[in-house]
C-alpha cells in the first residue's frame, strides 16, 4: 500500500490540551509552539485533498411527496469531484424492474417530454401522475477521481385525490334490526379514511363516545368506511352520505335515506289468517267438486261400431264356402 494512500485512510487526531507548565513555555516561546501545530495543519490539508479525490453525492430531499399533475425535482448534487463531465445517469426502480430515465444524455421511458436535468445532475418531473410513485437512482462516474462512482437512492411519492366513492344505503330497516352502511373508493393514494354524515352532520367512530347520539348503537371503522348499527332506532332514520379523504383531497358521494320503521306485529298476524282463510276456502271447494264428480271423466252412453273384441285364445278362419255365401247373399233382395 503507498503511504499516501494510509494517510488518507486513517483519520487525524485531534491535537490534545498542552498541560499548564509546557503552555507556560510554550506562551515564552511563542515560535515553538507554531512548530508544534505543523504537523496536525498539514494532516487535515492531506485528508482534505484525500476527499476531494473522492466524487460524493448528496440530497437535498430523499423522500419528496408530490401531489398527481404538479412538478417535483430530485436533487441530486456533486459535493466534491475532480472530474469536470462526470457522467449521469438516472433510473426508476418499481416493481422489482429497473428502468433509464436519463441515459447518455437525455430522457428515456415514459417520462420523455415531461422531464429535463437541472444543472449538472438533478432531476425535474412535470405533470407527476401516480406510476410515477417509484424509487429513483442517481448515479456519476467520475473518471478522474480515486474513487469513480458514487450513487444515492430517492424514494419520490406520489399522492392521488379521492375520487367519488360508492356508497350502499339500506333504504328501509324494521325498528330493532342490524344495518350495515358501506363507503369504498379505490382511486386515491395513500389509502383515503372515511367519515359518515346524517343529515349533514358527522357521525363520531363509536356512538357511546358522544351524549348526542346515546339513543344509537353504532361502530365506524374509519378504514373500511362500514358503518354498523347493532340495533337500530327510530332517530336513526335521515339522509346518509360518506367522505372520503387523504393528503390530497377528499369526495363525497351522494345523499341517501334509511328509513326506520315500527314492525307492526298485529298487522303481520291478521295477513298471516287471512292467508290461511283463503288456502282453507280453496281446499273446501276442491274437495266440495270432487264430490260431486266435476273431477270424474264421464263415458258416452252409445255403443261404438266397432266389431266386438275377439275372446282370448280363438282364432277365426274365414271358409270359402261362407265368402262365396256372403257374396250371393248380397245380390238377394
Amino acid at each position: 500500500m503507498r503511504a499516501g494512500t494510509a494517510v488518507c485512510a486513517a483519520r487525524p487526531r485531534a491535537p490534545q490540551l498542552p498541560s499548564a507548565p509546557f503552555d507556560m513555555a510554550l506562551r515564552r516561546r511563542p515560535g515553538l509552539g507554531l512548530c508544534a501545530r505543523l504537523p496536525d495543519f498539514f494532516l487535515v490539508l492531506l485528508f482534505r485533498g484525500c476527499l476531494i479525490e473522492a466524487v460524493n453525492l448528496k440530497s437535498s430531499n430523499r423522500t419528496p411527496v408530490v401531489r398527481e399533475l404538479e412538478s417535483v425535482e430530485l436533487s441530486c448534487i456533486i459535493t466534491d469531484s475532480q472530474t469536470n463531465d462526470p457522467r449521469i445517469e438516472w433510473k426508476k426502480i418499481q416493481d422489482d424492474q429497473t428502468t433509464y430515465v436519463f441515459f447518455d444524455n437525455k430522457i428515456q421511458g415514459d417520462l420523455a417530454g415531461r422531464a429535463e436535468l437541472l444543472g449538472k445532475t438533478s432531476l425535474k418531473i412535470w405533470n407527476v401522475t401516480r406510476t410515477d410513485s417509484a424509487l429513483y437512482r442517481c448515479e456519476v462516474v467520475a473518471r478522474n477521481d480515486r474513487k469513480e462512482i458514487d450513487e444515492i437512492v430517492i424514494e419520490l411519492t406520489v399522492q392521488v385525490k379521492p375520487v367519488s366513492p360508492i356508497c350502499r344505503v339500506p333504504k328501509a330497516v324494521p325498528v330493532g334490526k342490524t344495518a350495515t352502511l358501506h363507503c369504498r373508493e379505490s382511486e386515491g393514494y395513500p389509502p383515503p379514511h372515511y367519515s359518515w354524515y346524517r343529515n349533514d352532520m358527522p357521525l363520531p367512530t363509536d356512538s357511546r363516545a358522544n351524549p348526542r347520539f346515546r339513543n344509537s348503537s353504532f361502530l365506524l371503522n374509519s378504514a373500511t368506511g362500514t358503518l354498523v348499527f347493532s340495533a337500530v332506532h327510530k332517530e336513526d332514520s335521515g339522509q346518509y352520505y360518506c367522505i372520503a379523504s387523504n393528503d390530497a383531497g377528499s369526495a363525497r358521494c351522494e345523499e341517501q335515506e334509511m328509513e326506520v320503521y315500527d314492525l307492526n306485529i298485529g298487522g303481520i298476524i291478521g295477513g298471516v289468517l287471512v292467508v290461511l282463510a283463503v288456502l282453507a276456502l280453496i281446499t273446501l271447494g276442491i274437495c266440495c267438486a270432487y264430490r260431486r264428480g266435476y273431477f270424474i271423466n264421464n263415458k258416452q252412453d252409445g255403443e261404438s261400431y266397432k266389431n266386438p273384441g275377439k275372446p282370448d285364445g280363438v282364432n277365426y278362419i274365414r271358409t270359402d264356402e261362407e265368402g262365396d255365401f256372403r257374396h250371393k247373399s248380397s245380390f238377394v233382395i
